[in-house]
């Protein structure tokens, strides 16, 4: 791209590209706190005519079914246009319902603001872990992609407070302002990622050798062609395009006896974060606390603690997530979360007196405002349960869905695994707030059920990924490979390879180099 006479900067430095992909998180982050720290003040209430649970799962379920649409959309364009134009054309669907909520008249507006904002969630957020695995080394690829869920907290936060602040504002403006300047992320989306590569692997899948040359060098490499590094890597993607160039690429490929092994792991580890119960917990946090006894600012105040420690506790794991692997984070993960919420749902149960409302809100019908220590045992365990979450669930189910699909159905396959994640919730957006007005605390025990089925399924079922690089996953899944429970983090064959080409008496020559760049004859 140009401007004027300059051409606009290129940079490729992985970590820079992944930053700025991950803004496509944020997105996500902005919308779930601009429902949550505004649905609990008078002046949204009243505006919209005091929804009713039913009413109020709607709207905040309409993000999630948009976001459903727009995964469902993404593996093609997304494998026609490219990775990275895929995720700034879709900011335009943002742009728009962001325009839409800020200016809405009446709840149909609103909705279907939030069901454009979705179809933007649901492009970025299935193709943004696609672009920054295939950008990544082996060695970072769960810190790179993690750094997506780190956004969406980010996102989360300084929308929460943004609504938060706009709270002591006594007119409609304090949703309109918020709804208005969640549009600055895709704005700066657009401007960015212009600036940095296009996936290497998507070049290669369109025969375009040159320039995954070019990118991975610069890339990894600090512009050496000849990088050893540099060259196994091309070597690796090359086998994989030539293995996979007569494979059917259609959607029907992910059930194929070939992949539906991938395509089940891929999708149920997505669908197992939205049960688990964590966005429950964001997106509904003032109902939790207000079941606690606490209302009004003190709610609001200790719903956004909430979100300070999810941020908090996800930045160690980008650090340890490549070294500790993946299926260990998803099933202690799963155990200690499941415990958290069954004690949540405890307290509740035992300790809970019903009422017709609490604070105003008909949706919710138990209080332990008579009861300090039950309160302070909640919140606790709703803290922990977030803690627990931003460790494992958060970020391990966004690196582990891309890493096991191969390169021909990788779009589509991450298309149809966020499809999973997005279809449980706008299932569980819908569901919470009738849940909430009807069993009350026995929604938590659902969660918790969920979670420690999730961990059983986990150890007899997904193979570990940690350390390898894309393709040589792909031997995780064929046909006589190692039972999950047997898999481990370790050195990898790409590691081999490596070493062979810096092996002193296996010095590539000249004719190798140029074989491994030229394109199929």
């Amino acid at each position: 791209m140009v401007f004027g006479n300059r051409q606009m900067p290129k940079f490729y430095n992985p970590y820079m590209s992944a930053a700025v992909a991950a803004i496509g998180g944020s997105l996500f982050g902005f919308d779930v706190s601009s429902i949550s720290a505004i649905l609990g003040t008078d002046q949204y209430n009243t505006y919209f005519g005091q929804p009713s649970s039913i009413m109020q799962g709607g709207i905040t379920a309409a993000m999630s079914g948009g976001s459903l649409i727009g995964s469902l959309l993404s593996g093609q364009v997304c494998d026609i246009l490219g990775r990275k134009k895929t995720i700034i054309y879709s900011c335009g669907f943002w742009i728009i319902g962001s325009v839409l909520c800020c200016a809405s008249q009446n709840v149909a507006m609103l909705i279907v603001g939030r069901v454009f904002n979705g179809l933007c969630v649901g492009f970025t957020s299935s193709q943004v872990p696609v672009y920054i695995s295939e950008l990544s080394r082996k060695d970072v690829r769960g810190k790179m992609v993690g750094i997506q869920q780190w956004s969406i907290e980010w996102g989360i936060l300084i929308m929460y407070y943004i609504g938060y602040g706009c709270s002591y504002i006594k007119s409609n403006s304090s949703f309109r302002i918020p709804w208005g300047l969640q549009m600055i992320p895709a704005v700066l989306l657009v401007v960015l990622l212009p600036m940095f590569p296009e996936s290497p692997r998507w070049l290669g899948s369109k025969g375009r050798w040159e320039e995954v040359h070019d990118t991975l060098a610069k890339i990894h490499a600090g512009g050496n062609r000849e990088d050893p590094i540099v060259l196994a890597e091309i070597m690796e993607i090359r086998e994989a395009v030539e293995i996979e160039q007569n494979s059917n690429a259609s959607y029907l490929a992910l059930f194929s006896r070939k992949n539906i092994y991938r395509t089940h792991v891929g999708i149920m580890a997505q669908v197992y974060q939205q049960l688990a119960g964590g966005n429950v917990m964001m997106y509904y946090v003032v109902y939790v606390f207000q079941m606690a006894g606490l209302t009004g600012s003190i709610n609001l105040i200790a719903s956004s603690i909430q979100y300070v420690v999810f941020l908090i506790f996800t930045f160690p794991v980008l650090f340890f997530i490549d070294k500790v692997g993946r299926r260990w984070l998803m099933i202690g993960g799963s155990i200690s979360m499941g415990t958290c919420i069954w004690i949540v749902g405890g307290v509740l149960c035992n300790y809970g007196e019903y009422v017709d409302e609490v604070g105003g809100n008909k949706n919710i019908h138990i209080t332990l405002k008579d009861s300090h220590h039950a309160s302070v045992a909640v919140l606790f365990f709703s803290y922990l349960f977030t803690m627990f979450y931003s460790l494992t669930w958060a970020p391990t189910a966004w690196v582990y869905a891309p890493e096991v699909f191969p390169l021909y159905i990788r779009s589509k396959g991450m298309s149809a695994a966020a499809a999973g994640n997005w279809s449980m919730n706008f299932a569980l957006s819908f569901y919470v707030p009738p849940a909430f007005d009807q069993i009350g605390w026995k929604t938590f025990a659902i969660f918790g059920v969920f979670n420690f089925f999730s961990a059983i399924h986990i150890y007899f079922g997904f193979p570990e990924t940690g350390n390898k690089s894309l393709e040589e996953i792909d031997e995780l899944f064929s046909k006589g490979g190692p039972r999950p429970w047997k898999t481990k983090v370790g050195h990898s064959h790409f590691d081999e390879k490596v070493e062979e080409l810096v092996h002193e008496d296996e010095k590539p020559s000249a004719d190798h180099v140029e074989s491994v760049r030229s394109l199929d004859s």
